[in-house]
């Protein structure tokens, strides 16, 4: 390999342990919103699906940094866990949490895209099939998730505005 090619192959593998870290962000996240959604049952439904997507995603990631012979950042995942659970706490006492953490989650939905985006680039750089592979199909379900989120913003906050007025249960 040359200079570059090793240099990529090494940014390459710090993307995929800072996006293994991501994951366990995102399933932290999920698991604390999942947990409050008693008043948005199909947001619940579709946000338990994604964390088994993230799961899977992050045993893709795991699987590719095997191969590289190496494993995800335990340091990484455990900072990036807690910031999610702290993101998660930040928003409960709101009055308007379902409404706040939606925009949250599709900031984040794009966030994750950018980042598979940049893998993708990477691993095609290095002709790593495998991970073009695992990488389209995690980058297909931000997207897919995203897309759900954005189509669900206007009736996510006409349902608040409509519990909000009725005096019930405002938040999540």
């Amino acid at each position: 390999m040359n200079a570059t090619a090793d240099k990529t192959k090494d940014i390459y593998i710090a993307g995929l342990r800072n996006q293994h870290a991501v994951e366990n962000q995102a399933i932290e996240l999920l698991e604390r919103q999942i947990g409050r959604l008693e008043n948005y049952p199909e947001m619940r439904e579709r946000m338990q699906r994604h964390l088994q997507e993230s799961q899977e995603q992050a045993r893709r990631i795991e699987e590719l940094l095997s191969g590289f012979g190496t494993s995800h950042s335990a340091l990484k995942d455990t900072a990036m866990s807690f910031i999610g659970n702290m993101m998660a706490i930040g928003h409960t006492t709101a009055s308007d949490e379902v409404v706040k953490n939606t925009f949250a989650n599709y900031a984040f939905e794009h966030y994750e895209m950018a980042a598979y985006m940049s893998l993708l680039t990477l691993a095609d750089s290095l002709g790593h099939s495998a991970g073009m592979s695992a990488l389209k199909m995690s980058l297909g379900e931000e997207k897919a998730m995203a897309e759900w989120i954005e189509q669900h913003i206007r009736p996510t906050t006409l349902r608040f505005v409509e519990r909000s007025a009725a005096g019930q249960t405002a938040g999540i």
